[in-house]
Order: structure tokens, then sequence, then C-alpha cells
């Protein structure tokens, strides 16, 4: 499909304007996110492999969300490429499809499992013995399938849209772009209500479960002050906290981003200037939108307390070949000079024996 650059006013508004910048960073931070992504994420998945005869719901929610970064991370060199080229596109339709499912699966997927290890954090801390039921890996398992079955029922649609847009005053095709959506009728109402069922209601239940975490902690604490160093209450509140940030930090500017420019636009057409930060804008909340790619196995640091002692297991293993790779020449050198010094002292000795030897 052929295309013109947006129009304002009748004159053509370019909402690419900074590809000269984008071509050097973004490449930069998707080859970031691939490479460190990929690597925690595999990581984690041989841990949690490992440790598979201890799953629990907490590490289950949470290998589910490494195979939703995997996934990402895959098919993130195809972005890097896009960038380099300055938004163009060379992989066809069908590609672009596939890869703008593997975005927001990765995006909505997230959030859902991060909401599901809070509440499972929840019920873990502030009703310890009363939902025992909802926390047996049997009924995860089933929560499991029913987000993916919502995940994909979200973002399914996008593999019957039209991805990529060909223009025809630059020649080059663009793909995921929001410019190429604008013609979908009622637009704003959908992205709207895509952003209030994907990620301010999972936000509203998250920070109600972490105020509620914070309240039994600190009755608890006063109770019994140590009660406060105990595993599963150090494990819960550690959890909560870095699932937080992660959605402060890679969610939240991207849907603030959208919600507020659907607003504008329900209630008037926004000029080109107002169109071209929206783009630059949606660029770089994208990035941190990814970015939770690489700061997911912080999370699983914290939740599962096998990955914790394998992941200090490794570095300890890798530290002390490490040390004894430097220390080993070293003391081979001393070994080597203590021989030679021996040698200095006998030659002398056997050297006076033989003269009065011969002198006899």
């Amino acid at each position: 499909m052929d295309v013109d650059n947006n129009t304002s006013n009748g004159t053509l508004c370019d909402l690419y304007y900074h590809h000269n910048t984008a071509r050097i960073l973004l490449p930069i931070f998707y080859s970031m996110i691939f490479l460190f992504g990929l690597l925690g994420n595999i990581l984690a998945m041989f841990v949690i492999h490992k440790n598979r005869r201890k799953l629990n719901s907490t590490t289950l929610y949470s290998r589910n969300l490494v195979i939703s970064d995997i996934c990402f991370a895959i098919a993130s060199p195809s972005r890097i490429v896009y960038y380099a080229r300055g938004f163009d596109w060379t992989f066809g339709e069908a590609f672009c499809r596939i890869t703008a499912l593997f975005l927001y699966i990765n995006t909505y997927a997230g959030v859902s499992f991060m909401t599901c290890l809070s509440v499972d954090r929840f019920f873990a801390v502030v009703h310890p013995h009363r939902y025992n039921r909802i926390r047996r890996v049997k009924f995860a398992k089933i929560i499991c399938i029913a987000v993916w079955f919502f995940v994909f029922l979200q973002t399914f649609p996008l593999l019957l849209q039209q991805m990529s847009q060909t223009e025809l005053h630059t020649g080059k095709t663009r793909c995921m772009e929001y410019p190429i959506f604008e013609a979908i009728q009622h637009l704003p109402y959908m992205l709207l209500g895509a952003c209030f069922i994907g990620f301010y209601l999972p936000l509203v239940i998250i920070l109600y479960c972490y105020s509620q975490i914070s309240i039994k902690l600190c009755q608890t604490t006063k109770k019994n002050p140590l009660s406060e160093k105990t595993g599963t209450n150090k494990k819960a509140t550690n959890t909560i906290i870095l699932v937080i940030v992660v959605f402060l930090i890679c969610f939240t500017p991207y849907h603030v981003a959208i919600t507020q420019h659907m607003i504008k636009k329900l209630i008037y057409e926004p000029d080109c200037e107002e169109q071209k930060l929206f783009q630059v804008v949606l660029h770089v909340t994208v990035c941190l939108m990814n970015l939770n790619c690489c700061l997911d196995p912080l999370i699983y640091f914290c939740a599962c307390k096998g990955y914790k002692n394998q992941i200090l297991k490794i570095l300890k293993r890798q530290a002390s070949i490490t040390s004894s790779s430097a220390t080993r020449p070293a003391a081979e050198e001393s070994s080597r000079d203590l021989t030679e010094s021996q040698m200095m002292h006998t030659i002398p000795l056997n050297h006076k024996v033989n003269q009065s030897v011969s002198k006899k």
C-alpha cells in the first residue's frame, strides 16, 4: 500500500524528521536489549528448568514471563535493521505483522504475569493459609493458560491488520508506526480501552497488593520484630517493589503518551508540531517499554529462591576459577625462585667439597 506522509493545512508534515538521530541511537539501544535480554532470560530459563522439581506458582509465572521475553528478543534484530535504515522495512508485510505480534505479546504478557506475581505474593503474605488452593501449581497452570489466551485474544487482530506502508515521496516502507493506524475507525476509543484493560487495571491491582502487603508486614513487625527477617516476607517485598519499578520505568511512559494523545484527538485534531512530537515520544517510550526484557531477570532474582542461589553459585564458581588461574602462575613462579635459590646454595657447597677431596 502506497501512502504519503500526513499533511497539516495542506502542507507536508514530516513525522520522521528525527531519522538521522534515530538511525544511530535506536539500533544501539535495541542491540543492547537483544544481547542482555536474550542472555539474561536464557540463563533464567536454564536455572528455572534445572529446578523444575521444586516448581511452585511463583516459578511458573516467572517461567512464562521468560518465554515472552525470549520471543521478543529473538525478533528484535529485524527492528535493529529497520531503524538503522532510517525507518525503512525490507522484510515484507508478513514478517512486519509477526514482529508487531511479538512486541505486543511481550508487553501485555509481561504486564499480566507481573500482575500474577504480585497477586501471588499478596496471598503468600496477607492470606498465607486462607487461599492455599489458589497458589497450587495446578491452579497456577490454569491461570497461565488463561493469561496466554487473553493476550492472544488482544493481539491476534494485529495479524489481520495492515502493518506496513510505503511513502510515495521517499520510497521508504514504514512498519508498525502509529500513522499507519490512523485510518482505523474509532481508533482513539480502541486504544483507550486497550490501555485501560492492558495497563491501568493491572497497575491498580499491583498497587493494591503492594499496599496490603506493606500494611501486613508493618503489623507483623510490630507484634514480632524478628519476623521482618523471614524469607517469605522479604521475598514478597522485593518482588512487589521490583514489579512496580519495572511498571514505572517501562510501561507507564508509553501508555500515558497514548492516553493523552487519544484524548486530544477526541477533542480536536492535533497540528503538525504535536503529531511530530508524539511520533518522537512514541519511539522513545516504546524503547523504554521493550527495556523490560532486560529488567525482568531482576524480578526472577528476587522472586525465585532457586534462581538466586544458582546465580550466586555460578558467580562464585567463576570468581574462584579466575582467582585460581591468577594465583597459579604466582605460586609456580615462587616455587621456581625457591628451587633456583636452593641450587645456588648447594652449588658452592658441592664445589668446596670437591676441592677438599682433590687436595687430599
